[in-house]
């Protein structure tokens, strides 16, 4: 038995885009770590964890392809991620724009906040951030990389809200997918 293409819905086909786009941002993340050396700040880790949350429901969605209150659901769990993973990336940003005279001092590894304090005390200390988190190490277009991580997470948290509360009503090749 053969894969037909044709017989994707089109909303299936815009949560596998989605999903693609999570991988080859965290595709990217990791080259950068690994082969250019930008190891991640806390602050960073958390936005990984909002585009592979992401991902992960838009696969799970992609596969699923739920009636209509699924995709409402899936819809729903979109917004609060790409949220929450946008959220992470203006208090990113927000200190990388301070004067240095106001940047944090840098303070313990996450590894070591995690294992010490207590997950509320621990989470308190990531999202005020440390110096390390207003270095900008990398810029493409002169936007740095959280930056283009909110700009991404917005795009992704728009589009897959959208893609999954319309009404299916058949995609490229003219096949319904209503459900």
């Amino acid at each position: 038995m053969r894969f037909d293409w044709r017989t994707v819905s089109s909303q299936r086909s815009v949560n596998l885009a989605g999903f693609l786009v999570c991988l080859m941002m965290m595709a990217f993340a990791l080259y950068s770590q690994h082969v250019d050396g930008l190891n991640p700040c806390p602050l960073c880790v958390f936005q990984r964890f909002a585009v592979i949350g992401l991902g992960l429901i838009f696969i799970v969605a992609a596969i699923h392809d739920p009636a209509r209150l699924g995709k409402r659901i899936y819809a729903a769990m979109i917004v609060a991620v790409a949220a929450g993973g946008i959220a992470v990336a203006g208090r990113h940003l927000w200190l990388q724009s301070l004067p240095p005279d106001q940047v944090p001092s840098c303070g313990p590894g996450l590894d070591y906040i995690l294992d010490v304090f207590p997950l509320a005390q621990a989470l308190s200390m990531i999202f005020e951030g440390s110096g390390e988190c207003a270095t900008v190490d990398w810029t493409f277009l002169g936007l740095s990389m959280p930056a283009w991580v909110l700009i991404s997470l917005l795009f992704l948290g728009v589009a897959g809200t959208l893609n999954n509360l319309r009404r299916g009503f058949g995609n490229i090749a003219g096949i319904s997918d209503k459900h």
